[in-house]
Parts: C-alpha cells; sequence; structure tokens
C-alpha cells in the first residue's frame, strides 16, 4: 500500500490526494513552459475527463488506432499536476501536438499559459451530475476518504470544502479567461446530446479537420459502450487498492440527469439556492437547468 494514500496536499487553499500530488508536482505545473503547439484540457473532477481525452486522442490519430488500444488516456494525455508528469511527458508522441490534462484552477495555472499560446478547452458539466460522480468515485478510490452520508457530502461540494475544491470557483475562473486565452468551452451534455456536432466544433477549433470517415471512427471509439470496455479507459488496469470495481464502475452510467435519482426535493432545494447565489450574476451561458 502506498504510503500517501491517505495523505491530503493543500495547494493554494485546495485539498488535492496526496496519492499522486506532492507540493513539487503541484508547483512544477505552475511553471510549466508551455508550447504554442501544446493542448490542454481542463475539468473539475468528473466533468467528462475521460472521454474528452478519448475523444482529443482520437482527432489526432487520424485513424491509426494504435495509441487507442494501447495507451491508458493517463499515458496519452497525462495530468500536468500529478507526481507521474515528469515521467509521462517525454514519452508523449512526438507526431501529436502535446495534449496535457489538468485540474488546477485558472489562477495557478493562467500565468503559465499567458506566457504562450497553447489552446485550452475547458469541458463543463451540470453540477449536480459532478457531484453524484463524484460521490460515487469517493467510494471506489482507495486515495479518497469514503463519504459519511450524501446528504454530508452536498454540503461539503456546496462549500467548496471537499477534495478539489470549489466547482463554482473552478468554472468561474476559467470561462473568466475566455478573452485573455484561446480557449474552448464545451459541456459534457452538448458532447452527449450532439456528438458529431461537438467533435466537429472541437477539430475545428483545434485546427485539425476531419472527414466523415474520420468522424466515424471517433464516434465509434468515444461511445460509453467502447470506452466501457476498453481497460485502456476503464481504469481496470489499476490495482484495487487504487480503485476498487468491486463496489462500483468508474465508467459508471455515462447519463445526463442521473442526480434526479439521488436528490431529495429539499437537497435540490438548498442546492438551487447555493447555485443562484453563486452562479446567478455570473454572466455565463450555462446549458443546464437546474429542475
Amino acid at each position: 500500500m502506498n504510503e500517501r494514500m491517505n495523505t491530503t496536499e493543500i495547494f493554494d487553499g485546495v485539498r488535492f490526494p496526496g496519492f499522486m500530488h506532492t507540493p513539487e508536482s503541484l508547483q512544477a505545473a505552475c511553471t510549466f513552459q508551455f508550447q504554442d503547439t501544446d493542448i490542454l484540457l481542463v475539468t473539475f473532477p468528473k466533468s467528462g475527463t475521460t472521454w474528452m481525452q478519448q475523444v482529443l486522442s482520437l482527432i489526432f490519430c487520424e485513424g491509426h488506432l494504435w495509441p487507442i488500444h494501447h495507451l491508458p488516456n493517463w499515458a496519452r494525455m497525462p495530468w500536468m499536476e500529478q507526481t507521474s508528469f515528469s515521467s509521462l511527458l517525454p514519452q508523449l508522441n512526438t507526431s501529436w501536438p502535446r495534449l496535457l490534462t489538468s485540474h488546477l484552477y485558472a489562477k495557478v495555472l493562467a500565468p503559465a499559459l499567458m506566457k504562450s499560446k497553447p489552446k485550452v478547452v475547458y469541458m463543463a458539466r451540470n453540477p449536480k451530475d459532478v457531484l453524484v460522480s463524484f460521490y460515487h468515485f469517493h467510494r471506489i478510490a482507495g486515495f479518497l476518504p469514503n463519504p459519511s452520508s450524501f446528504e454530508d457530502f452536498v454540503d461539503e461540494f456546496l462549500e467548496g470544502t471537499g477534495f478539489f475544491g470549489s466547482w463554482f470557483d473552478h468554472v468561474k475562473g476559467w470561462l473568466g479567461l475566455q478573452k485573455d486565452l484561446d480557449l474552448l468551452f464545451v459541456t459534457y451534455e452538448e458532447l452527449h446530446k450532439e456528438p458529431r456536432f461537438t467533435i466537429q466544433k472541437l477539430s475545428e477549433f483545434l485546427g485539425h479537420p476531419l472527414g466523415p470517415e474520420e468522424e466515424d471512427v471517433i464516434l465509434e471509439h468515444c461511445s460509453f459502450s467502447f470506452m466501457s470496455q476498453s481497460n485502456m479507459v476503464n481504469y481496470s488496469l489499476l490495482s484495487k487498492e487504487i480503485i476498487d470495481h468491486s463496489q462500483g464502475k468508474f465508467l459508471r452510467k455515462g447519463v445526463v440527469g442521473n442526480w434526479r435519482e439521488h436528490f431529495t426535493p429539499d437537497l435540490n432545494k438548498k442546492f438551487n439556492a447555493v447555485y443562484e447565489a453563486k452562479m446567478g450574476d455570473s454572466g455565463l451561458c450555462l446549458p443546464w437547468t437546474m429542475d
């Protein structure tokens, strides 16, 4: 058992699991030298990160599917703030742009991003679905504490005191930088509802146009049925200590609106009040309804 499994790192006031983060790895991400050709995917956890890693890998592999079948998503698109990053970065495919991933906040990563012109894809998801997915993830991840109850988990999420901090601050921070960065905002919901159109939008933003056949290959290999069966994406390669699949699946449902099966009317009312207080005047056009 990794001795850091139950440790916590606090970085810029936000809690990170010490299992894959150290003060050094977090600091290194903030001083990383981006190249103009880099592509960075940023998400709050459980917002469709794995799905978008798959889509972006597929856009650039141009039908050569060896990486999709042989390299786990974290090796294709490593997390900048994790301890494994320094060893994974040199192994990235040199015939593609460097594809990178992060859960960090805008204020800690923006200074490094401003020094060059990488493209940023920011993916967000209805926070109620994020919360439910994160709750279930806490139950299978050995490096995260088991939630005492769903109600307590909702409180922690609304207060932003849990691991990875505040969803509200994360979304507002990144979307507040749309004028300063070359940033495309994509939602889980639009990828779910209009996958082909969303893939076209991404490929256009990335300057990497696709033909209809290439789109078909991408759609097939980023479907929930393909990804849930692929051990390059479904995290089944990790030991039971890290992710215990006997307690639940990493790729659980891949649906929109599953929160309705978990929220009581009272919890929903409480959540909506906090959402309105925190997001009501943000001026952001977010494509989900809270009811």
